[in-house]
């Protein structure tokens, strides 16, 4: 069986819900109570994507996350 290793980035909403998502996997993404529950979820949701887009993985480089502050 192939491993795959993907990045997740985790954001929390103005309601305190966390946010997850697969910037490889197209449209990969859920939500959850906690940081720890978000993180099994997305475990979840990236088996399911796998199983559609095993073929379309796309072929992203993470970088990193950079904050900008701008007037507006």
């Amino acid at each position: 069986m192939k491993k795959f290793q993907f990045t997740v980035l985790i954001e929390q909403d103005e309601d305190g819900v966390f946010v997850a998502k697969v910037p490889q996997l197209r449209g990969c993404h859920t939500q959850g109570k906690s940081v720890s529950q978000v993180m099994d979820r997305i475990k979840e949701a990236v088996e399911l994507c796998l199983e559609v887009q095993k073929d379309s993985v796309e072929k992203v480089k993470f970088i990193g996350v950079q904050q900008i502050e701008v007037a507006g």
